[in-house]
């Protein structure tokens, strides 16, 4: 038998560690620009496992009911991106609810709308892979993917991706702060993309400078504005109920209180408790309670809105 043969055949049955890269570095935040992006939500990655596999390896890692993307690279490369169910199921809430909920996921296969539901979000993080490997040499092998489909299962990737060694990224993500799930990222391990563009070296920063730039980064920080929200109650619908909503509908707030009222984030986190009244004839919430303190605070002010007349009683069922 050739010698290039059973040479090619034993590196694509070696699996070893993958050396600490730019990929390893880079994917977290990949996920984390692409997320916010897409759908502003929130994703934080853990540390990422990078390790080189076989094709039967690979095919053992996807999780059940998990959604196998399947993506296509330069010369007709393919490699795959799996997102558990609970990934999957808190990037389809975030965009049809708005927020992820904390509830456990209900077990059920991934469909093609689903598939549809998270091509974009899938293409949005590996460009902001690649862009980010611009100048390193994993550029070589992550350059160029983008999502082409959906698989029913793992068993068909078997048939559809070469019989090589892959580079295989695995972590751990938290999705709006409410639930953690895993992405597996493999790419065959003989990139065809591009070469990486290195620049000539910058000369070293002036210390003075950076801790000018860095007061003056904060600043700017902390004068951005920040939207809270006062929550007085909330009402649990399901989506065929909120969807069969009507003007006249009256909605109770069961356990609402003028004392309980929640101030919340634009993503759904709870920052503080507080007591709703008045103060030189505007609405004021009084903070109660915050995040690592207890105890009466300062009062918070609300502008007046016109008043608003009152909600009607519920339709009458006709007879």
């Amino acid at each position: 038998m050739d010698q290039g043969v059973i040479r090619r055949k034993l590196a694509g049955a070696q699996v070893a560690p993958l050396a600490g890269g730019g990929a390893e570095r880079a994917w977290p935040l990949a996920l984390a620009r692409a997320a916010r992006g897409q759908l502003d939500l929130a994703v934080e990655a853990g540390p990422v496992r990078a390790e080189r596999l076989s094709l039967t390896e690979l095919l053992d890692l996807p999780p059940e009911r998990a959604l196998i993307a399947l993506l296509e690279g330069p010369r007709e490369a393919m490699g795959v991106l799996v997102l558990s169910a609970e990934v999957l199921a808190s990037l389809i809430e975030a965009q049809t609810l708005g927020r992820v909920l904390s509830q456990p996921v209900v077990a059920r296969k991934p469909t093609r709308t689903d598939a549809a539901m998270v091509a974009d979000l899938i293409d949005a993080a590996l460009e902001e892979l690649q862009q980010a490997l611009l100048a390193e040499e994993d550029l070589v092998w992550t350059d160029g993917f983008r999502y082409s489909s959906v698989l029913d299962g793992a068993r068909p990737l078997a048939l559809m991706l070469e019989d090589a060694a892959f580079k295989v990224l695995r972590c751990e993500c938290e999705l709006g702060g409410a639930r953690k799930g895993g992405l597996i990222l493999a790419l065959p391990a003989e990139g065809h993309g591009r070469r990486p563009h290195r620049a000539a070296p910058l000369p070293g920063p002036d210390p003075a400078q950076e801790d000018q730039f860095s007061a003056a980064l904060a600043q700017e920080v902390m004068e951005a504005e920040a939207e809270l929200i006062a929550v007085l109650g909330r009402v649990r619908l399901p989506l065929s109920g909120a969807l069969a909503l009507r003007v006249g509908d009256l909605l109770p707030l069961t356990g609402a209180a003028l004392d309980g009222v929640e101030l919340t984030g634009r993503d759904g986190r709870g920052l503080a408790q507080g007591k709703l009244g008045q103060q030189r004839g505007m609405r004021a919430l009084r903070l109660t309670e915050t995040q690592g303190t207890r105890g009466a605070g300062a009062a918070v002010t609300v502008p007046q809105r016109p008043a608003e007349p009152p909600l009607p009683l519920p339709r009458a069922a006709s007879a």
